[in-house]
């Protein structure tokens, strides 16, 4: 078959003393980040990406996949042991706390790990299929299909990742015009630079990245002056056999449904943990326990939330379109080094595609080897004072972006984003959609001239191409639909109040 002999040539790839350094770190610093509160894999790639300028191409996109699916463990250990959750471990935090008070960590730790190498398992096995598939499917795409598919993108992830599709959009469209800053390719023309000469090649992927994701989240995090305390509590990790049978059917029903909503624009790990729960507490055997601190709470959302952190690689590698915020800095890591993520990639780099899928298995082997047996050395990391922490994080974060162009005018953009990134979240605007819009507005632009060009300047080519004609009809519909849905809620809405007579 060929998916066996393709994935025969990713292991080659995979499995170098080099790339199994860079899987090695990856997953360390995943999971290292996944216990901090208020860090997790979007700041930490964000910081890391100018690392990808001196690192080779696939063990720089290895080492930052292996931090974002080693991050979800991580997640979870801080969630059951402290309740102290991050976004994909919300649902830890109801029967993995339990289970703590209960004096059942190292059970509940165990299940977590356990689950999560099942749910990355099968996710690997769904991307091994399917992402080439999409790809073929891909490879019909013209100007205007893409162009219709960009938009798509925007109103999907708009939408679910900040829950209102009117600021999604506007995020969207900011960072649209913050990519059109700089020289015109065609024209030569200079765009909003005010004729400052440092941005004449426009603003760099990673000043944003490191400004409105990682200085603006630590700076939010700096508001908090809860103080946290490390986990003392004992740690007993092997369950018994009737236990560890408990596991299994939570953990294949999360691993189908992660690898499931992994794939949906704007899914991943934060809706898959909340759908397997939901299934577990309907057709579970044990559906009675959970909530009080029951297994299959704590194993099927492990199982889900690892599987769409990886099956999320599938709209991103097979059509070039990011689904979420971290896919979105995955991929500014693909065209920094000069590689655009879509169907081309398959075909043009299929030793860089199957070694960083064959990576994962290997990353999910090294995740249950070091956080199962490890798990009690892990905590001790809540000791680490956030006084020293958080400094010595802006201090690398000022380091990376002076090295890509060794120019101070990088941290002073950086500066400015982090401000607004911070302003972002003071009003609840998730700088995801933007970062998105900035990414994928110059591709758009691009396809949509070429699209002109072709059609003589006509606008009808996108609704008379069957691809783009469907992917816009669908826009429309989804638009509509949120339209109506906003104008029963107000009509259904109760009156406030009522005028005095």
């Amino acid at each position: 078959m060929d998916v066996l002999h393709n994935l025969a040539l990713g292991f080659e790839v995979a499995l170098t003393w080099q790339n199994l350094m860079f899987c090695a770190i990856g997953c360390t610093v995943g999971t290292l980040v996944g216990l901090l509160p208020g860090l997790g894999p979007l700041a930490t790639i964000s910081i890391l990406l100018p690392l990808t300028y001196t690192i080779p191409t696939g063990g720089a996109l290895i080492m930052l996949a292996g931090i974002y699916y080693g991050a979800q463990y991580g997640d979870s250990v801080s969630a059951i042991t402290m309740k102290i959750p991050h976004a994909s471990s919300i649902v830890a935090c109801i029967d993995g706390y339990q289970m703590t008070l209960k004096g059942k960590t190292g059970l509940a730790l165990f299940t977590a790990g356990v689950s999560s190498f099942i749910g990355g398992t099968v996710a690997i096995v769904v991307l091994s299929f399917l992402a080439p598939a999409l790809g073929e499917v891909a490879l019909l795409f013209g100007p205007t299909d893409y162009c219709a598919l960009m938009l798509v993108g925007f109103v999907c992830v708009s939408f679910v990742t900040t829950g209102s599709l009117l600021n999604g959009m506007a995020m969207c469209l900011i960072g649209v015009l913050l990519g059109q800053i700089g020289t015109d390719v065609n024209s030569g023309a200079q765009r909003f630079t005010m004729n400052m000469v440092f941005l004449s090649d426009g603003i760099g992927l990673v000043s944003i990245a490191l400004g409105c994701f990682g200085i603006a989240e630590i700076t939010k995090n700096l508001d908090n002056k809860d103080e946290r305390t490390p986990f003392n509590g004992e740690i007993k990790l092997m369950p018994t056999w009737p236990e560890f049978k408990r596991i299994i059917p939570s953990a294949l029903r999360g691993s189908v449904i992660g690898s499931f909503l992994g794939i949906l624009p704007g899914g991943g790990p934060v809706i898959a943990q909340f759908a397997a729960y939901a299934v577990d507490k309907k057709f579970s055997k044990y559906k009675h326990e959970i909530g009080s601190g029951a297994i299959e709470g704590v194993a099927g959302q492990g199982a889900a939330d690892e599987a769409a952190a990886r099956t999320s690689f599938i709209p991103l590698m097979s059509i070039g379109i990011p689904e979420n915020a971290v896919m979105a800095l995955m991929m500014a890591a693909f065209i920094i080094k000069g590689i655009q993520p879509g169907p081309n990639m398959i075909a043009g780099h299929p030793d860089l595609f199957w070694g960083l899928v064959a990576s994962m298995w290997v990353g999910n082997v090294f995740l249950i080897t070091l956080n199962v047996p490890l798990v009690r050395y892990w905590l001790t990391v809540f000791k680490i004072p956030y006084s020293v922490l958080f400094p010595s994080i802006l201090f690398f974060c000022c380091i990376g972006t002076y090295s890509v162009n060794n120019s101070l005018d990088d941290i002073y953009i950086t500066a400015v984003f982090g401000f607004i990134g911070y302003m972002f979240l003071r009003l609840d605007l998730d700088p995801a959609p933007l970062m998105l819009g900035f990414i994928l507005g110059p591709m758009l632009e691009e396809n949509g001239r070429r699209a002109l060009l072709l059609s003589r300047g006509s606008f009808t080519a996108f609704l008379t191409h069957p691809i783009s004609g469907t992917l816009l009809s669908i826009i429309g519909i989804f638009i509509v639909w949120q339209v109506a849905a906003f104008f029963l809620e107000a009509r259904k809405a109760p009156a406030h109040h009522q005028q005095p007579e």
